[in-house]
């Protein structure tokens, strides 16, 4: 993930996390609709908001690129 996070942020909007991951928001958004990428939905109705906390995405990527590195996905 990219540096420009602010060490302070518990989450990312997903413009945000899509930056920091260096991938498309639309990919991003696949993923979490898949169920790869951990997120947290807050708010009730219309204004529900995604979020993906840092801790969280960090987490999921160590855990890609060892899978990666294993050979499996």
């Amino acid at each position: 993930m990219t540096t420009d996070i602010p060490s302070s942020a518990l989450a990312l909007r997903p413009r945000e996390a899509a930056k920091a991951l260096s991938i498309s928001p639309r990919l991003l958004w696949q993923l979490t609709k898949d169920g790869h990428v951990p997120c947290v939905r807050v708010g009730t109705g219309k204004r529900k908001a995604v979020l993906y906390p840092v801790a969280d995405l960090r987490a999921w990527l160590t855990r890609e690129a060892e899978a990666a590195k294993g050979g499996t996905q």
